[in-house]
């Protein structure tokens, strides 16, 4: 899974490398994902005058009292419609990488996920240095995961390839929504 993450961060910083001008850059959270018991954390850097590129990572542990456990990056490339950065409406292309490990009644999932996606937000300027910013996107989530129930042994559950996981598949599903807070460093 750190090696996927390292390909995506590489894959983002070599097809879309920074101009020399000064770069706009913002820090960021959403306050979704907090009521949601996931800490989390962005970054924006602006890359040209359309585009920028978003960094988010967010995780829980065990929120609510849930056996839920979660690490997720988001790299996002946005392009504006605004004609510059940071301001008003964008479309996104965002890719996910994600691991896992829930027991959601008597089932377990333990995995990793990986998928892309579009996303479309607004971003509303309330300051000389903070913006919010309302988003949402959906996309394609590929799963790889060991999929079993509470008190059973997983070896019973193995499907005979050699492989870790007995449960692979994608779903078509939301891979981002949420209101964050941003603050333009520079």
């Amino acid at each position: 899974m750190k090696r996927r993450i390292l390909y995506i961060v590489f894959l983002i910083g070599v097809l879309f490398p920074m101009a020399g001008k000064a770069q706009l850059l913002a820090v960021k959270t959403d306050g979704l994902k907090w009521a949601l018991m996931s800490p989390n954390i962005g970054v924006e850097v602006v890359t040209g005058d359309k585009t920028s590129i978003d960094f988010s990572a967010y995780g829980n542990y065990k929120p609510w009292g849930k056996d839920m456990k979660m690490v997720v990056v988001q790299p996002e490339f946005r392009y504006w419609f605004n004609g510059r950065p940071m301001v008003r409406e964008y479309i996104g292309f965002s890719l996910l990488a994600a691991t896992h490990d829930i027991t959601w009644g008597r089932h377990i999932y333990q995995g990793d996920a990986i998928g892309g996606g579009l996303t479309f937000g607004y971003v509303f300027d309330i300051g000389r240095r903070w913006n919010i910013e309302v988003y949402a996107g959906f996309g394609a989530i590929a799963y790889f995961q060991k999929e079993y129930y509470v008190n059973d042994n997983y070896e019973d559950y193995e499907n005979g390839s050699g492989s870790k996981n007995n449960s692979t598949g994608y779903s078509l599903l939301p891979t981002k929504l949420g209101v964050a807070i941003s603050y333009i460093l520079k």
